[in-house]
């Protein structure tokens, strides 16, 4: 039973934030490679290195740097961590998903998650943006359900729907934002894989047929928690390289990272005006 979190261990991870912040978030974002620097932004800013908290997973991934930001938004509280952490460093899936039930238990009722994806959609080019609208587990399908275990009756029932697993509303309002920037927004469906490895060229193939548009080695986990705990999601991919379909390019973690750097601003635009729209 070693890999399951109690609910013991995430109310001691929550009491250790409240002791090192006044902020109560209504707001948790999640920020995948390279995107954490929205966290800049914050007004009032509590920072708290995640190392300090009990049984709080830490990132080894360069572009993680390991954070938990508090402070106000677009006039919104909310918690950033400025990285994650992923199944194939080592974690359980509860373990890796931990930060999500932490944010419920402080009073957030809206998850926002962004991630560095690779294309699988051949439209896709680097540096565009994503709005998930749903999503394929495949990891989960595999047995690697983050629910898998004892369920946490505070949180939600034992089977929680999945069939809107992204909210409509809040995908409306991306929609409106990059309508209103000139960003171009793709939507599409995202898919979970246990990583580190990238895929092949067969797998991006089989990932194609199987419909879906861009992949990734997180967000999904943390999503099925989310909706387990009725928050409502928001998420967004940022397209860190070409469908590789053909084994023409290799793709690499700088990649990813340097993707970002073009990513960040349209992120931020989509995300601040989602969170002005809250109200």
């Amino acid at each position: 039973m070693e890999d399951f979190v109690t609910l013991s261990q995430i109310d001691a991870a929550t009491e250790a934030i409240r002791a090192r912040t006044a902020h109560r978030p209504r707001v948790g974002m999640i920020l995948g490679s390279g995107l954490g620097d929205l966290a800049d932004m914050l007004e009032d800013a509590d920072r708290i290195p995640s190392a300090e908290i009990p049984g709080w997973p830490h990132s080894t991934v360069q572009g993680h740097k390991g954070l938990l930001v508090f402070g106000k938004l677009a006039g919104q509280e909310v918690l950033i961590l400025q990285g994650r952490t992923h199944y194939y460093e080592g974690y359980s899936m509860q373990q890796v998903t931990l930060p999500v039930r932490v944010m419920q238990r402080l009073g957030a009722d809206t998850l926002i998650v962004t991630n560095a994806a690779g294309a699988v959609n051949p439209a896709y080019a680097p540096g565009d943006v994503m709005l998930i609208t749903d999503q394929i587990n495949m990891i989960g399908m595999a047995g690697l359900n983050p629910l898998r275990g004892p369920n946490l009756d505070e949180y939600g029932e034992r089977f929680p729907d999945m069939s809107r697993a992204y909210d409509h509303d809040l995908c409306d309002l991306a929609r409106k934002s990059a309508a209103s920037h000139q960003i171009t927004l793709h939507e599409g469906v995202y898919i979970c894989l246990s990583g580190p490895s990238f895929e092949s060229p067969a797998d991006l193939r089989f990932l194609r047929m199987i419909g879906s548009d861009a992949v990734g080695m997180s967000t999904v986990p943390e999503v099925i928690v989310a909706r387990h705990g009725k928050m409502r999601v928001l998420g967004l991919s940022g397209i860190s390289n070409k469908a590789n379909l053909d084994g023409s390019t290799l793709t690499t973690h700088e990649e990813v990272l340097a993707s970002g750097k073009i990513i960040v601003p349209k992120m931020k635009t989509i995300i601040l005006d989602v969170l002005s729209a809250l109200g």
